[in-house]
């Protein structure tokens, strides 16, 4: 579908992927509203592209239903927040499991569901769901965020199903190690083997490209990543092997770390 002229709603804007998808969105001409629980960042994102914006987090389910009823008229959703729920398991307590799956699992889903159905009478309208290659491979120390992105991948490709012949698309957007943005720029840490990274402005482009053309499955990620996700996702216990050979253990640590402030 068209974005230029569409009501589109992102959420997740106040971060470097969130602006760089605020800024493609708008020069496609949409009619943009912009989320986040940081007003100053978020106000931020709105002024350099012009957004009109709603503040809420997408941990407090009330906000969740506040955000879907103030963007009744979206034509289009573009799920992008999450939280980097990277860690062992046994070193998260109750409250921030509940934090992690509220915003980066349940929050989209229920977005989606309250969004989709006036697209549906509409019989038009686009759900981007913004995942991971961490939803197709898994890695250690990341089970949480895995649990997540695997769950969202399940959903966006069995929704759009559903969802066939109403008028209303659904795309799933991948984005593997994205520098400038994300854990890498957040902590300083350089990737596994050196693999090569994306910048925001490529998972933008996933995103309008997903639109436009109403694709299932967007992978915004360098070919030897795609590979490795693949053959990860097909030979678990290959990928175990290779992963405790690679000595990326102190790369995973200084995320760990790094990250640990944000659950």
């Amino acid at each position: 579908m068209d974005i230029s002229g569409s009501n589109v709603l992102l959420t997740g804007a106040t971060g470097g992927i969130g602006a760089a998808l605020a800024a493609g969105l708008t020069a496609q001409g949409a009619r943009l509203t912009v989320t986040g629980r940081r007003e100053e960042a978020l106000k931020a994102t709105a002024d350099a592209c012009g957004a009109r914006t709603v503040v809420a987090d997408l941990a407090v389910r009330s906000d969740v239903i506040r955000l879907a009823e103030s963007c009744a008229d979206a034509d289009i959703l573009v799920a992008n927040a999450a939280l980097p729920a990277s860690g062992d398991l046994l070193d998260y307590t109750e409250d921030e499991l509940d934090r992690a799956l509220d915003v980066n699992l349940r929050s989209p889903l229920l977005l989606s569901r309250l969004l989709a159905e006036p697209m549906v009478a509409r019989g038009r309208g686009h759900i981007v769901l913004v995942g991971s290659i961490s939803g197709k491979a898994a890695t250690k120390s990341t089970s949480l965020y895995n649990a997540t992105k695997f769950g969202l991948r399940g959903f966006a490709l069995a929704l759009r199903q559903e969802l066939r012949g109403t008028g209303v698309g659904v795309s799933l957007v991948q984005p593997g190690f994205v520098r400038d943005a994300g854990m890498f720029a957040a902590t300083g840490a350089t990737t596994p083997n050196g693999i090569r990274t994306v910048t925001p402005g490529q998972v933008a482009d996933g995103v309008v490209r997903a639109v436009r053309r109403d694709l299932c499955e967007v992978n915004v990620a360098p070919l030897e990543l795609r590979l490795l996700s693949a053959i990860a996702g097909q030979f678990p216990g290959f990928a175990e092997r290779v992963q405790a050979r690679s000595g990326a253990d102190g790369t995973v640590r200084q995320i760990v770390d790094a990250q640990r402030a944000r659950r």
